[in-house]
């Protein structure tokens, strides 16, 4: 399978495969495309950016164009764990079905129902959806998925992590038995085991099972931690880094380091759960768009989002467990192009360097900024004044604080 030609998809897929750029299967295309195609079910393990949403979403659309079965009903149903990937793998399919008559909508929690609601009422042939979203529509009769041939679970792991498992098993019960199952993960967790009970003879495909894409380049920058900020800064001057994606902790930090990294001039972006749904898309589409040169983000953009041509990802703070690793620095290198993946660390972030390395199978190499002072000593604390005990902090009356003006 060296072509897209080579699976005899419908023509009207090819000619969008072709409009779409798309030149050659990836690995995880080329194993799961024709499994999908015999109509078996599926578990799929494979790295972020390999191409697995275009996996999935080619061989459902011609098994739906090549079984009609009544017009604009829902026969395919993918369910994701976040609203952004959602959002991708619907547009996935808006891409591909460039040329077809399908129809499909998004599902999910965080913005008004009404016009998820009009889209099911309408008629979609493809549903994408959270799993809360999608059962509230159910109770409300609004989702009918008496007629569904495929489901699609994807980044099972993951919605096993945020507690999903109880949503599935209910939306299960609401789908038909004969049906085609498949399912993608980045691991296979032993309670995954809860998910797969309801496939058929699946066929079992892994793709560089817990393994970064071989096109990104791993460094590690010792520093301590009062000079992150600073040795930050210094990584963003260099002269190739024009679409970075930097990982912090927490949200407050987010939005305090973009702050500092917009004050030095340069084009930077949040993205966190603080923010509306329509505020994170914003950032994202501006992002992609080139607005901004920087995507200042929590781990909630470390799955699933389809952010190409990310030339650089730099951990500000280093990630839980070696799997976060993984899937954070899967945003650059995709699609076979090269990338690089740096990280910042400290002495107290030796365990899970370890770990990471381990998970790599490899010595992350260490560097040092020649230009940098390592020596600049941390500030002074500060002392705090205590007011008087007699007089009391009243916040003044229509006053804003300065981060609210802006």
């Amino acid at each position: 399978m060296s072509t897209f030609s080579d699976f005899r998809l419908d023509h009207r897929l090819e000619k969008a495969v072709q409009v779409a750029g798309y030149e050659k299967p990836t690995p995880i295309q080329k194993r799961t495309i024709p499994i999908i195609l015999k109509g078996k079910d599926l578990i799929g393990t494979a790295q972020t950016g390999t191409g697995k949403t275009a996996a999935f979403v080619l061989p459902l659309l011609h098994s739906l164009m090549n079984r009609p079965n009544g017009h604009h009903k829902t026969r395919a149903l993918i369910i994701a764990p976040t609203r952004e990937l959602a959002e991708q793998t619907n547009n996935e399919i808006r891409k591909l079905s460039k040329f077809c008559n399908i129809r499909s909508v998004t599902v999910y929690g965080g913005v008004g129902m009404d016009a998820q609601e009009r889209g099911l009422r309408k008629g979609v042939e493809v549903v994408v959806a959270c799993p809360g979203r999608l059962i509230d529509h159910i109770e409300r009769g609004t989702a009918d998925l008496s007629r569904i041939e495929i489901l699609v679970l994807d980044e099972a792991d993951r919605m096993l992590d945020m507690g999903f498992l109880p949503s599935i098993k209910t939306i299960l019960k609401h789908l038909p038995v004969n049906r085609q199952t498949m399912l993608f993960s980045a691991t296979i967790p032993d309670a995954m085991s809860q998910l797969t009970y309801v496939m058929k003879q699946p066929e079992r495909i892994d793709i560089d099972l817990k393994a970064p894409a071989k096109t990104v380049a791993h460094a590690l920058y010792p520093c301590p931690q009062h000079l992150k900020t600073s040795l930050l800064l210094t990584l963003l001057d260099g002269p190739d880094t024009t679409s970075v994606l930097v990982f912090t902790r927490t949200r407050r930090r987010a939005d305090r380091l973009a702050q500092q990294i917009d004050r030095k001039g340069f084009k930077v972006t949040a993205l966190h759960s603080d923010k509306t749904q329509n505020q994170r898309q914003r950032s994202l589409d501006d992002f992609r768009r080139g607005h901004y040169d920087i995507l200042v983000a929590t781990d909630i953009a470390a799955r699933g989002l389809d952010i190409a041509d990310v030339t650089h990802v730099i951990n500000y703070d280093v990630p839980d467990t070696a799997d976060t690793y993984i899937h954070r620095i899967g945003r650059t290198g995709r699609a076979e192009r090269e990338g690089d993946a740096m990280t910042l660390v400290t002495d107290e972030d030796s365990l899970v360097v370890r770990d990471i390395e381990r998970s790599l199978g490899t010595h992350i190499e260490r560097r040092a900024l020649n230009q940098f002072d390592y020596t600049k000593p941390a500030p002074a604390m500060t002392s705090v004044t205590k007011r008087p005990p007699q007089q009391s902090f009243r916040p003044r009356r229509g006053g804003h604080s300065r981060a609210a003006r802006r």
